[in-house]
């Protein structure tokens, strides 16, 4: 996750946002600061190991909806975090092997793993950013080189925008990037809630932002959260629970998430 502003080098002694997400979600790939911040928030909120797999499995759910039934082959994923299963390009790519695939983070831990082990399909393209959310003129500027940005593109941002705790400068940098892209484009989010078991998220973030380096984690209503998609056209079943967005099984609906969740069109 491109969570903290700028890239100020490696410090493996301080929590960075990728690698504690990659801790709940049972991966190898983190340092004592972030297990110690992953077992804080767990404590505090059990479920945020289910919420994150989740959104792993929402990221999937809606990349296939995109490749497969609204013929998208361009992704720009901000704030990949460390690869896992149903990474974006391999969705996309087996869906539609030309798919062209941006990824954008700002741990060097993150982008020296994805190019080694996030290859593409030898019809597509995946290119890494080293760069922050809120450089989006940067991160514009770069993936025109991957991208073609006459031709539509999704715009992937997955529990990231709670890094960036301004909400003006949140729904801002949304509107850089949609405005970026041409009508048929797709805006994809997932966020954390601030109204789903409102107690418990909020001691999970206050634990978080303890061990994070800006401290910058938070939660919003799902009121909030719609507004992102302001002026786009929501695909059903609009912003809903992660789990609750065209779930494969009653099970996977039923399940916990502490996170808000939409696809929406550009007209």
């Amino acid at each position: 996750m491109a969570g903290s502003r700028g890239n100020r080098g490696f410090d493996p002694t301080v929590a960075h946002p990728a690698r504690v997400y990659d801790y709940w979600l049972g991966g190898k790939d983190n340092f004592e600061a972030d297990r110690i911040a992953g077992e804080a928030t767990i404590a505090a909120y059990p479920p945020i190991r289910a919420s994150a797999r989740a959104n792993r499995a929402f990221l999937a759910r809606s990349v296939r909806y995109l490749a497969g039934e609204q013929g998208i082959s361009q992704f720009l994923d901000i704030g990949t975090g460390l690869p896992t299963a149903s990474n974006t390009h391999e969705v996309a790519q087996s869906v539609a092997p030309d798919s062209r695939i941006v990824y954008v983070d700002n741990d060097p831990l993150v982008l020296s793993h994805a190019r080694a082990l996030l290859t593409s399909s030898r019809e597509g393209v995946t290119a890494y950013l080293d760069a922050d959310l809120r450089d989006t003129d940067r991160i514009l500027e770069q993936a025109a080189d991957t991208l073609d940005f006459t031709q539509p593109v999704a715009i992937m941002l997955l529990a990231i925008l709670h890094y960036i705790p301004d909400l003006d400068e949140a729904q801002q940098t949304v509107a850089r990037l949609t405005s970026a892209v041409p009508s048929g484009s797709y805006l994809t989010i997932s966020h954390a809630a601030s109204d789903i078991s409102p107690e418990e998220m909020a001691e999970m973030q206050r634990r978080l932002n303890e061990h994070l380096a800006e401290g910058n984690h938070v939660g919003r209503p799902r009121g909030v959260v719609a507004q992102f998609f302001d002026g786009l056209e929501l695909a059903d079943p609009g912003v809903v629970k992660v789990t609750q967005w065209r779930p494969a099984s009653r099970v996977e609906a039923e399940g916990l998430t502490t996170l808000w969740g939409g696809v929406a069109r550009k007209p």
